[in-house]
């Protein structure tokens, strides 16, 4: 916020009070916490955990949509409000081609399911990463301190990609 007074009473000085004396050199320090970007299983699904580590966003990833083809059923879990260990079936995808648990990445308690993927499961083809409210999500949990410590054991983007070249 200081940062932003300063930019602000620079650009308020007249031209000539500007140039008059040089600036010190300064740097940017920030207090927010880092950000989190999606991790994912070897059971091809991902996870974008919020900053502050109590709700995550879970869904099938790029890779595994486009392995499925195209899809035409997807079975949303109940939300039981009732805590779901790592592993555990949270709901399944079905396609032309095969069907597939979709499995809870970490300990969580699912919140929300996707209901516009009940009314138009092709979603998932089309943005299967997107964790917006059009977007190809499959349910939104609750995360315990137990789920953020496997969240941080999962592959991240990069190790993904690695994975699913093999």
């Amino acid at each position: 916020m200081a940062s932003i007074t300063c930019a602000l009473r620079a650009v308020a000085r007249p031209a000539a009070m500007r140039m008059a004396a040089p600036r010190a050199a300064f740097r940017l320090l920030s207090t927010s916490r880092p950000i989190f970007a999606k991790k994912y299983t070897k059971d091809h699904e991902w996870i974008d955990l919020s900053a502050d580590r109590k709700s995550a966003t879970v869904g099938i990833s790029e890779y595994a949509a486009e392995q499925l083809g195209d899809v035409v059923y997807v079975e949303l879990p109940e939300t039981s409000g009732e805590f779901i260990e790592q592993g555990d079936a949270i709901g399944a995808v079905e396609s032309v081609k095969s069907a597939s648990d979709i499995n809870a990445p970490i300990k969580c308690k699912v919140v929300q399911g996707n209901v516009l993927l009940e009314e138009k499961p092709s979603t998932i083809n089309q943005v299967p990463e997107d964790d917006s409210n059009g977007g190809g999500w499959i349910v939104k949990v609750e995360v315990d301190e137990q789920g953020a410590k496997e969240y941080d054991e999962l592959m991240d983007a990069e190790a993904y990609k690695s994975f699913t070249s093999e």
